[in-house]
């Protein structure tokens, strides 16, 4: 009814301004004025209401799309400002459909990580709650003391999941405060490699160590120790007794290189598109690749060499065993 008065007033007044001019006109000229005002009027309104025909068919098709439509063509606009309007609306509409879809799938996404990490938590605390009550009843103060640690392993475990998930998060938001300086890359994988040597004594795992000393990248050397940490140890645990891990470092005119491989029975090819993704740990089928961790190790080395502008990849060795480069580019093409 608004648009409907509107136009009543515009025609009115048209109508005013013609009666205006042809009184204003000679005699002779007065009906060349009412005859060129009538067919200007007719006109106008012609176009008018065509326009609010466009207009009110992208009202609808708008009001499609935000009662569950996700398609809106706005094929009949071909020309004029209101076409304008309409492919502007379009780019919005599929915007907001991308957005939407997006909103979909990460809200589908949190919702398995803390189903997942419910279930993680859920399986050393009721492990602890279980060991509480042999704590209890051991009388033996050697027995006591064996099931203590075991207490406190699983305590241990939590802590690390929650700190972990913690960083990822951080990481993800962009959150996590990364240096930019040099790095001798030799020097990360030492000291990456430095908190396994018992844990890989007591495996059975031998570490080979090739390092090219003047090997450099600009980053920050505490975050990329941590990353290369990870997959050292995820290496380690899918290494067999007797096995070997080797970490080496190289450098071209292109990227700094940090490997980590290992011998174990490597990566099954249906593996391969998920290995860095969160809580995955491999096909069952791999009776090496079931060491007890909570599958997050791999996504949080990503999540901390993707900060720095590095990437990682997941590959087999030829020979047997898994690979892992840690790359940082030289040059940002």
């Amino acid at each position: 009814m608004g648009t409907f008065s509107t136009l009543l007033c515009q025609c009115a007044v048209f109508v005013l301004a013609t009666g205006v001019l042809a009184w204003a006109a000679p005699a002779e000229a007065r009906p060349w004025v009412a005859v060129t005002g009538a067919v200007m009027l007719a006109a106008f309104l012609g176009i008018t209401l065509h326009r609010h025909r466009q207009i009110r068919r992208l009202a609808a098709e708008v009001d499609e799309v935000l009662h569950g439509g996700r398609t809106v063509g706005f094929s009949n606009c071909r020309e004029g400002d209101v076409a304008v309007l309409s492919n502007e609306l379009a780019k919005m509409v599929a915007r907001l459909v991308r957005a939407r879809d997006q909103l979909a799938a990460e809200r589908s996404a949190l919702a398995d990580a803390l189903a997942d990490v419910s279930h993680q938590i859920r399986t050393p605390l009721t492990a602890a709650a279980l060991m509480l009550p042999a704590v209890e009843r051991a009388d033996d103060a050697v027995e006591r003391k064996r099931v203590a640690r075991e207490l406190e392993a699983m305590i241990e475990r939590v802590s690390w999941l929650v700190t972990t998930l913690l960083k990822i998060a951080k990481a993800d938001a962009g959150a996590m405060r990364m240096e930019r300086h040099e790095v001798r890359a030799a020097d990360v994988a030492r000291r990456a490699v430095a908190p396994l040597a018992m844990a890989m004594d007591l495996h059975d795992v031998g570490l080979a160590m090739d390092l090219d000393e003047e090997a450099a990248f600009r980053g920050d050397a505490h975050w990329t120790t941590e990353a290369v940490e990870n997959i050292a140890k995820n290496c380690m645990e899918h290494t067999p007794a007797g096995g070997t891990v080797a970490v080496s470092v190289r450098e071209n005119a292109l990227a700094c290189t940090i490997a980590v491989s290992d011998t174990g029975a490597g990566i099954a090819p249906e593996d391969l598109p998920f290995i860095f993704e969160r809580f995955h740990r491999g096909g069952a089928g791999n009776d090496v690749r079931q060491a007890a961790g909570f599958g997050i190790g791999l996504s949080l080395a990503q999540a901390l060499v993707s900060a720095q502008g590095g990437t990682v990849r997941a590959a087999n060795n030829p020979e047997g065993g898994a690979r892992f480069e840690v790359v940082f580019p030289k040059v940002v093409v």
